[in-house]
């Protein structure tokens, strides 16, 4: 008996997944959270984010107290265009996924590496609608993938073909941001679609969504802030810098110990349902560990470097080395450290 057809989640999913990808590209506003002058005036650190991103953790944490110098917020839509203007030198310092800086570096641009996570890969996965007829990554062959270019989806959706003994020739990719990728997928113009949290989490609560498969074994793991040289040439820039990436370390051990507190400032600033966010959380967002940026992050990220340029997805291979500073990585574990867990639940 042929199943009747589900009610379309879409109009339910697109408000909060909206919030999240269609915040205004490069819009900023200035968060002047105290701190001491010295005749002259604090420093301003011109911060690059995403929605419920390094500012709402860090305030969430308390990591916001305190401060001697300024925090100016811009909020993008994700890394690429937040990596755009740190090469601009309008954005000092921010966070992104292990891919976007590989296709900044490939464009020559003004771009360093200064802190890195090591985080689970379960929520970097290609999903398909819980009646496909899809059981496997081989099965793609010749089938439609939503994707965003540049995307840390992007290189984990290339592993995970080779993986199975295909490559992005075998596929049908349609270049899609996440809004615009659920729609797709919802309405069954695509086959599957390669994503990351939260939107992985929210598809599979909300969106009768099911994992084909996911990044654990197959990418690094890894996240990033990266700044501008121009800030790292400014000592007290430097100085501000050093002591930003410190607070969001702290603030992610914050996060792993009160998943649930964390879950619930999440759901609010994103629009997110509750249990999506605390979904999120176990699943990826709070099993991050601080970690040094050393040879074994280097060559991980050397790999996706190989990779696309093989692949022609970048102009040109180089030395991913060249665009990392490690001076501010302490005694932080290496990159290679395990990551956190919640037992079953992550």
């Amino acid at each position: 008996m042929r199943r009747p057809p589900r009610p379309s989640p879409l109009p339910f999913l697109l408000l909060p997944l909206l919030a999240l990808a269609l915040t205004a590209c490069g819009g900023s506003s200035a968060a002047d959270v105290g701190g001491r002058t010295d005749g002259k005036g604090p420093v301003t650190l011109n911060v690059g984010d995403q929605k419920g991103g390094s500012e709402a953790v860090l305030r969430a944490a308390g990591e916001l107290d305190g401060l001697t110098y300024k925090i100016k917020w811009s909020t993008f839509t994700s890394g690429p265009p937040l990596l755009e203007s740190v090469n601009a030198g309008a954005v000092d310092v921010g966070g992104v996924g292990n891919t976007p800086p590989v296709f900044a570096a490939a464009a020559k641009s003004k771009i360093k590496i200064v802190a890195a996570t090591h985080g689970s890969a379960a929520a970097d996965a290609i999903l398909v609608r819980e009646d496909s007829p899809l059981k496997r990554t081989a099965d793609l062959r010749g089938r439609s993938i939503a994707v965003a270019q540049g995307s840390s989806a992007h290189y984990q959706l290339v592993a995970s073909l080779a993986k199975a003994g295909l490559s992005p020739k075998d596929v049908r990719l349609s270049l899609l941001q996440p809004a615009d990728a659920l729609a797709a997928f919802s309405r069954g113009k695509v086959d599957a679609w390669a994503v990351w949290d939260p939107y992985t989490s929210q598809a599979l609560r909300k969106a009768a969504a099911r994992t084909l498969t996911t990044g654990q074994g197959v990418v690094n793991g890894l996240s990033f802030q990266v700044a501008a040289p121009g800030a790292l040439a400014n000592g007290k820039k430097a100085a501000a810098v050093k002591d930003y990436v410190e607070r969001l370390r702290r603030a992610q051990d914050w996060v792993h110990e009160h998943s649930e507190d964390w879950a619930k400032v999440w759901a609010k600033d994103t629009g997110l349902p509750y249990d999506v966010a605390l979904d999120a959380v176990r699943r990826s967002a709070g099993t991050r560990v601080p970690v040094a940026v050393d040879d074994a992050a280097v060559a991980a990220e050397q790999k996706i470097v190989d990779t696309f340029a093989r692949l022609g997805l970048i102009p040109r291979a180089y030395r991913f080395g060249d665009f990392v500073d490690r001076g501010f990585n302490g005694s932080l574990p290496p990159s290679t450290t395990a990551p956190r867990t919640y037992g079953k639940a992550s």
